[in-house]
């Protein structure tokens, strides 16, 4: 078994994937560096057991992301790295950009090629040694010939001049709007993301966290 086929062993124990291994443009000291994303489907039936779900206090996601990928790290020989916890913050969209498994799709957002425009990063693990990884797909757009993400906003908040956060925002508690209970509408349209099988209270919590 290859080193990188052991590491994604253990991250699937622990409702994790491998989203990306990245080998420039990286801390000191690191050969590699390996991205890490929810492990769908089956993530937020695991998540919504552990103590941080249960214990209502705030950033449960994130709280959980530290101890979990923390553990990990002790365990790979890894150091944990997060898209939280800053000022400074770490560069996780130029990593993903990086791993040749997340592109800027037509609407400006990621696109990843296993989780579409669902893609979310719950943090990295970083290697001394230089982990040997295949080359990524194509980019997911590149065969998606409807393009459905360039309509699904009932605003064009995800527009050419860039993405309105105001208008989404203000849309949102408008009658009919499903986007705060199923998700963001653009993001449900990818096919990509449709096959990912994020849960709808998956996506709420997610909404009223960007809330």
């Amino acid at each position: 078994m290859s080193r990188l086929a052991e590491i994604e062993r253990e991250l699937a124990n622990h409702g994790l994937a491998n989203f990306g291994v990245v080998h420039a443009g990286l801390p000191d000291g690191t050969g590699s560096l390996i991205l890490l994303g929810p492990a769908e489907p089956g993530f937020w039936d695991m998540f919504t057991r552990t103590p941080e779900y249960q214990d209502g206090a705030p950033d449960p996601l994130d709280r959980w992301s530290a101890r979990v990928i923390g553990g990990l790290a002790t365990t790979l020989r890894a150091q944990a790295l997060f898209p939280f916890g800053g000022p400074p913050y770490q560069p996780f969209i130029q990593w993903a950009l990086d791993s040749g498994r997340a592109h800027v799709s037509p609407v400006g957002l990621l696109v990843h090629d296993a989780a579409g425009l669902m893609v979310s990063y719950r943090g990295a693990l970083g290697f001394v040694d230089v982990i040997a990884a295949p080359s990524p797909p194509p980019l997911p757009c590149s065969t998606c010939t409807d393009k459905p993400c360039l309509a699904a906003c009932p605003v064009d908040a995800l527009g050419a001049t860039g993405y309105d956060v105001p208008a989404c925002k203000a849309d949102l508690d408008r009658v009919g709007n499903d986007c705060m209970a199923s998700g963001c509408r653009v993001r449900r349209s990818c096919p990509v993301s449709q096959s990912h099988g994020r849960a709808e209270a998956q996506s709420a919590f997610h909404m009223r966290a960007f809330r």
